[in-house]
């Protein structure tokens, strides 16, 4: 979620608005991880920064990561 909110310069806060969760549970979730969070929370956040540009890449021998899409708007 860090890196992902570094990508497009979000902070917390616009996170938390832009997925509709509460600052506590942003930071909650950072610093647990988002497997100690709601399916419902984690969609939540997905969708909100999928919506601003961010692609989330599965594991492909390397590990997990993200990166922007090229036609960000």
């Amino acid at each position: 979620m860090r890196g992902a909110r570094g990508l497009i310069g979000w902070s917390q806060s616009e996170l938390a608005e832009a997925s509709g969760l509460s600052l506590p549970t942003i930071k909650r979730m950072e610093k647990l991880g988002p497997g100690r969070s709601s399916g419902d929370n984690v969609q939540a956040v997905r969708v909100a920064l999928e919506r601003a540009g961010v692609i989330f890449i599965e594991s492909n021998g390397e590990g997990a990561g993200v990166r922007l899409r090229k036609d960000r708007t």
